[in-house]
């Protein structure tokens, strides 16, 4: 008996292609309502962060910390002093970390800039926040985090404060953005990551260059940070003079004598 086929898929069968147009169409209306949703978070995001000067974004762990806590202290200290000098704190708006910047900074009578996450668990937004914007969407909300900022100052913290971390590292890096001061707060908890770095990102793998290792800094003091941070906004000051903008950066004596 001879057996012929007609080369069509089960799929192929004009039974099924009716369905495969609804789900065609439900797809483009679920992509077209959700780039909507996105640009609407952009345009309500930068018109949020845009309203502020010289902003300070401040990452690090969610965990509920708090004044007894030595880095929860310290991140409060540094945000209500740099809010002193007229900075703006900006951080995710939650627990731990976050919680401290935005708390020294209200504590100080600065701005406390709070931009939170809509998470299934740990996000609330904390109640120090002077302003606030929720997003839907990490990917936007990370952008206001690293638009335009004087400074990005990192706590010890977990996978999301590393994601922050090597998105920033990567963009100045690439020179996608400015470059401006990342700074990493607690030398025991960042050493380890910087011995990563050295040794086998550049000297076993050669995946970074010589020069990529000045893209950061690790202290343990708060004044360090401040000075690292007025240089920089001295430098882009555009009432800035030639001179001004051709600052010598600090040199690793300069901070070891600040760190005493």
């Amino acid at each position: 008996m001879v057996c012929y086929t007609t080369g069509m898929q089960p799929s192929d069968s004009p039974a099924n292609i009716p369905k495969r147009e609804v789900i065609q169409r439900e797809l483009i209306k679920e992509t077209s309502e959700r780039l909507s949703r996105i640009d609407a978070e952009f345009a309500d995001g930068f018109e949020f962060i845009n309203k502020y000067n010289d902003t300070v974004s401040i990452f690090g762990s969610a965990m509920p910390w708090d004044e007894h806590n030595e880095q929860y202290q310290k991140a409060r200290d540094l945000a209500k002093l740099l809010s002193d000098d007229g900075y703006s704190i900006v951080t995710g708006g939650g627990n731990g970390i976050m919680e401290a910047g935005d708390r020294g900074a209200q504590e100080a009578g600065g701005h406390s800039l709070g931009l939170n996450i809509m998470l299934p668990r740990e996000q609330g937004l904390n109640p120090y926040t002077t302003d606030s914007m929720t997003f839907r969407y990490f990917f936007t909300r990370k952008v206001l985090l690293a638009y335009g900022a004087m400074a990005y100052i990192y706590f010890p913290g977990g996978f999301g404060t590393f994601d922050e971390l090597f998105e920033i590292l990567t963009l100045i890096q690439t020179k996608k953005m400015p470059a401006a001061p990342v700074i990493l707060m607690g030398s025991e908890f960042w050493t380890g990551v910087d011995l990563f770095i050295r040794t086998y990102m550049l000297k076993e793998f050669h995946t970074i260059a010589e020069q990529d290792l000045d893209l950061y800094h690790i202290t343990d003091d708060i004044m360090v940070v401040k000075a690292l941070v007025d240089e920089h906004r001295d430098k882009a000051s555009p009432l800035a003079s030639p001179e001004a903008t051709e600052v010598t950066p600090l040199s690793q004596e300069d901070l070891l004598l600040g760190e005493q």
